[in-house]
C-alpha cells in the first residue's frame, strides 16, 4: 500500500506546515522553518529540543534517516565532510599537491572487488535507509552551495566546497589504518636486539603468551620503512605553514593506548526502578570536533535516540522503544603485516605457495588544486594492499585486514541495530558489524545480556599475530568468523555485567582473538561498586560514570619506602595521607600524576638499554608497581629522587604553596577546531576552555593524560548515557561540548560546564516529552510536495 504523504504519524503533515508556531509547555513559541528538499518520498518533522537534538519525525524509515544525514550535515557539515573527503582519497583536488600522499594512503584501502554484489548482500530495508541517509546529507549540501552564505567558514577560509556522497562511498572505503602492525614491527626490531622481553614493559600480553619470531622471518630486515605509504598517509594533514594533527601519529598512538569505553548493565532484581538500567560511555579524543551527534528517529516500526558517529548512518549508543545498547571495544587483531619476497627478475611478482604470483595493478589519478594531476600505481597481492614496493632491495610488504575483505563494510550495521526488536533479531545485524566491540543490551521485558561482535581472522601456520610473518603462503589467513563463534552471556545470575576493555574471554575460550587487552583497574573498581549496591539507581550509574578512585595511585602510595630522605619528606607525607581520589581539586593528585610520569620515566632508564629506549618510550602502569613490588629496596633510592623531583616539578608548575596546588590546574579541558593553527579558523572558531578536569587514563572517569605532551586531558568519555529501560524519558545522556561545530549556535558549547562537573542532563523520548521541551521545529518537504 502506498503512503499519502500527507499524512504520517496520525497527523496532517499539511496542517503543521501551515502552523505559523508550535508552543511548547511553558508557552514559549517554536518557531517552524520549512525547506524543500530533493531525495525525501514524504514530509519529514523534526522538533529540536533545549539542548539541539533533533526529534525526527518521518512516514517511512528511509525518510527518518534522510532527516538524520540532513540534520549532522546541518550542524557538523564540515566535520562531516573533512572526513569524508579524506576517505575518499580526495583531498588534494580541494585544498592542493601536498595532500596527495594522504589520497595515495586512502586509496590504497579501497574496496577493490564488484561494489554492485557487496550492496547486494546488504538487506533491502537498510540499504533503503542509507541511501536516506546519504540522500539527507545531499540535499543539506545542495542548499548550502546554492546560498553560499549558509556554508561554514571553514569553506570561505579554505576556498573549497563540500563533496556530494554516494551510497557506494560507504562500501568503497575501508580506512586506511595501521592497526597494531606498528606493535608488530617493534616486537620484530626488539628481537633483532635480542631484548624482545622488553615489550612487556610497554605492552603487556592480556592474557598471557610466550612471544616467539616466526620461522622464517628476518628480524633484522624489518623496520618502521615497512610501513610504507601508511607511515606517511597517517601523518598530520599539511594545512598552513605546519601540518594540522587531524590524524598525527602521537594522537593516534595516544588515542589507540587508551581509547576503550566503560559499559553495564543491571537486572531488574538488582535495579532501585525494578527496570533494567544500562550505562555507557565510549572513551574517544578530546581535544578537536566532537565525536558525537545525538539524534531521535521515529518511524512506524522505528524510534531510536541516542549519541551517532558523523558520517555512519544510525545510532551507535542509545534506546529504541524497546531495548537498550551500549558498546564497549573489544580487542580482536584485526590485520597483520606480511612480507614479501620480490623475483629479482621481474619485481611485479611475488614468491608465493612455491612459485610467482604478480601484484594486481591499479592506477589512479590524483587531482590536485593548483598543480597537473598524478598518477599513482597501487598493488595488491593475495593477503591485501601493498604498503612498500623496493625492488632495490627485493622486497615488499602488504597488510592483510578484516575490514578489506568481502562483506566487511560496517556502515550498515547501526541501522541494523536501530531497526531490530529483540535479542534474537540483533544477531543478523551482527552479520554486517566488522569492527570488534563488546555490545550491551536490556530491554522492556526485563532482560540484559553482552555479547561480543566484529569479525576475526583465522590465521594460518600457527601465527599468533604478534610479529610480522613472511608472505610466502605458510602463515595465510584461512578465513574469518564473527558473533556465531565469539563469548555471549544473556542474564548472568549475577544480576549485573560490565566491560571496561580488560580480558573477558572466558578461560576456555579455544583462539586468543588478541593479546591487548587493557589493564583491568576500571572493570575492578566498577565490578566492586556494583558488587556492593544490591539496589542500585540510576543516580548510581550516573556518579559511577563520574568515579575518580585511582587503584594504580593507591597501589603506588603504598610502595613509597618506608624511610627517605629529608627532602622528599614533604611529597612522601602529603601521598600517604591521600585517598586516592583524582578529584580536580586534589592537591595530592596533581603530585601523584607528576611522580607518576618521572618514575616511568626513571624506571625506564635504568631497566631499558639505551639502544632500545625509541622503542620502548612508555611503560605500563601494571608493569611500573610490578617492578616496585618485586625490586623495592633496589628501587628505593630512585623512589626517593623521584618524590624530590616531583615536589619540585610541581612548586615550578602551580607555585611554592602546596595548599594551593590543583589536579585540574593542569589537567584541563580545551576544546578547539582541528585547524585552529590556522589563524583565519582560529579567529571563526573560538576555543572552548577553563574547565578543570577530575580523573585519568585508570579511572572509571576516564579522562586520559599524556604527560609528555602536557598534562592537559587528550581524551575520555566525551558522550555518557544512562538508560532507564522502560522508562525512558528519565534517561540522563551528556555530550561534549554540544550538538553544533557552529559557534553562533548556543549548543556549540553548551555541554561544556555540565561535563566537567558531570551534572547530566535529561534525554527527552516519548512525544509528549518532546514537544512540551521543543524550540523550534523544521519541515522537509520533498520537491513537488505539497
Amino acid at each position: 500500500m502506498k503512503l499519502d504523504r500527507r499524512v504520517f504519524l496520525g497527523g496532517s503533515s499539511a496542517m503543521v506546515a501551515l502552523l505559523p508556531l508550535a508552543r511548547s509547555a511553558w508557552g514559549q513559541t517554536a518557531p517552524v522553518a520549512r525547506h524543500t528538499v530533493r531525495g525525501a518520498s514524504g514530509p519529514i518533522e523534526i522538533v529540536e529540543d533545549s539542548q539541539g537534538i533533533p526529534h525526527i519525525r518521518a512516514a517511512t524509515k528511509p525518510d527518518a534517516f534522510f532527516g538524520q544525514g540532513y540534520v549532522v550535515a546541518r550542524d557538523r557539515l564540515f566535520q562531516l565532510d573533512l572526513s569524508h573527503r579524506r576517505s575518499m582519497g580526495r583531498m588534494a583536488e580541494a585544498f592542493g599537491p601536498d595532500f596527495a600522499i594522504h589520497d595515495h594512503g586512502e586509496r590504497l584501502f579501497h574496496f577493490r572487488g564488484d561494489l554492485e554484489a557487496e550492496l547486494a548482500v546488504v538487506p533491502r530495508e537498510i540499504l533503503d535507509c542509507a541511501r536516506g541517509y546519504v540522500a539527507g546529507i545531499n540535499a543539506r549540501i545542495d542548499e548550502v552551495i546554492a546560498d553560499r552564505t549558509l556554508l561554514p567558514p571553514e569553506y570561505r577560509i579554505l576556498g573549497a566546497l563540500p563533496l556530494r556522497w554516494d551510497v557506494r562511498d560507504l562500501v568503497l572505503a575501508r580506512g586506511a589504518s595501521i592497526g597494531n602492525v606498528d606493535d608488530e614491527i617493534r616486537r620484530a626490531r626488539l628481537a633483532a636486539m635480542g631484548m624482545l622481553e622488553l615489550d612487556t614493559l610497554v605492552a603487556p600480553l592480556r592474557p598471557a603468551w610466550e612471544l616467539r619470531v616466526p620461522e622464517g622471518l628476518d628480524v633484522a630486515e624489518v623496520s618502521e620503512a615497512d610501513l610504507g605509504v601508511l607511515a606517511q598517509a597517517e601523518g598530520a594533514l599539511p594545512f598552513g605553514a605546519t601540518p594540522t594533527p587531524v590524524r598525527d601519529p602521537a594522537g593516534v598512538r595516544i588515542e589507540r593506548e587508551n581509547a576503550g569505553s566503560n559499559a553495564w548493565t543491571i537486572a531488574p532484581g538488582r535495579s532501585a526502578t525494578g527496570r533494567p538500567i544500562l550505562a555507557n560511555d565510549p572513551h574517544l579524543g578530546i581535544g578537536g570536533f566532537a565525536p558525537r551527534h545525538v539524534a531521535h528517529l521515529t518511524a512506524p516500526g522505528l524510534d531510536v535516540i541516542g549519541g551517532g558517529a558523523p558520517g555512519l548512518a544510525g545510532i551507535m549508543q542509545g534506546h529504541t522503544d524497546r531495548f537498550a545498547f551500549g558498546r564497549t571495544n573489544s580487542h580482536n587483531d584485526q590485520s597483520d603485516l606480511f612480507i614479501l619476497e620480490l623475483d629479482p627478475a621481474d619485481p611485479e611478482r611475488y614468491r608465493h605457495d612455491g612459485g610467482w604470483k604478480r601484484f594486481v595493478q591499479v592506477r589512479e589519478v590524483i587531482a590536485a588544486k593548483g598543480a597537473p594531476a598524478r598518477t599513482v600505481v597501487l598493488r595488491y597481492c593475495v593477503h591485501g594492499p601493498v604498503l612498500l614496493h623496493d625492488p632495490a632491495r627485493g622486497r615488499a610488504t602488504s597488510l592483510a585486514s578484516v575490514t578489506m575483505m568481502p562483506g566487511a563494510m560496517g556502515a550498515f550495521a547501526m541501522i541494523a541495530i536501530n531497526l531490530g526488536r529483540h535479542w534474537a533479531g540483533l544477531k543478523e545485524a551482527f552479520k554486517l558489524h566488522p569492527s570488534p566491540t563488546n555490545f550491551h543490551y536490556a530491554d522492556i521485558d526485563g532482560n540484559h545480556g553482552w555479547q561480543v561482535i566484529g569479525h576475526a581472522p583465522i590465521r594460518g601456520g600457527g601465527h599468533d599475530g604478534l610479529l610480522p610473518v613472511p608472505g610466502d603462503g605458510r602463515y595465510d589467513w584461512q578465513g574469518r568468523f564473527g558473533a556465531e563463534k565469539l563469548p555471549s552471556e544473556y542474564n548472568p545470575a549475577k544480576g549485573w555485567f560490565a566491560t571496561a576493555n580488560q580480558n573477558n574471554l572466558p578461560a576456555d575460550y579455544p583462539v586468543p582473538l588478541a593479546f591487548s587487552f587493557r589493564e583491568p583497574y576500571r572493570y575492578e573498581r566498577i565490578k566492586q561498586v556494583l558488587t556492593g549496591q544490591p539496589k542500585h539507581s540510576i543516580t548510581d550509574s550516573a556518579a559511577l560514570q563520574q568515579d575518580v578512585l585511582s587503584t594504580p595511585a593507591r597501589e603506588l602510595v603504598a610502595l613509597i619506602p618506608a624511610r627517605v630522605s629529608a627532602a622528599a619528606m614533604p611529597a612522601a607525607a602529603m601521598l600517604r595521607g591521600w585517598d586516592g581520589q583524582l578529584g580536580a581539586g586534589s592537591a595530592a593528585g596533581a603530585l601523584f600524576q607528576i611522580l607518576w610520569a618521572g618514575l616511568g620515566k626513571r624506571v625506564l632508564d635504568v631497566v631499558v638499554p639505551v639502544e632500545a629506549r625509541e622503542l620502548v618510550p612508555s611503560i605500563a602502569a601494571g608493569e611500573l608497581i610490578r617492578l616496585f613490588r618485586a625490586r623495592g629496596p633496589d628501587m628505593a633510592k630512585l623512589f626517593d629522587e623521584a618524590l624530590v623531583a616531583a615536589w619540585d616539578e610541581a612548586k615550578r608548575l602551580m607555585g611554592d604553596d602546596p595548599a594551593a596546588w590543583r589536579w585540574g590546574s593542569l589537567h584541563q579541558v580545551r576544546i578547539a577546531h582541528p585547524l585552529a593553527r590556522l589563524p583565519a579558523i582560529a579567529a571563526a572558531f573560538p576555543t572552548i576552555e577553563g574547565g578543570q578536569s577530575p580523573g585519568d587514563n585508570y579511572t572509571v572517569n576516564a579522562r586520559w593524560v599524556a604527560a609528555n605532551r602536557g598534562y592537559r586531558t587528550s581524551g575520555g568519555a566525551s558522550y555518557l548515557q544512562v538508560i532507564d529501560v522502560g522508562d525512558w524519558d528519565n534517561s540522563l545522556y551528556l555530550n561534549l561540548p554540544g550538538q553544533s561545530a557552529d559557534p553562533r549556535s548556543p549548543h556549540y558549547p553548551d555541554h561544556y560546564a555540565p561535563w566537567i562537573t558531570g551534572r547530566m542532563r535529561k534525554l527527552p523520548f516519548s512525544r509528549g516529552a518532546v514537544d512540551a521541551d521543543a524550540r523550534g521545529r523544521t519541515m522537509l518537504v520533498p520537491e513537488g510536495g505539497e
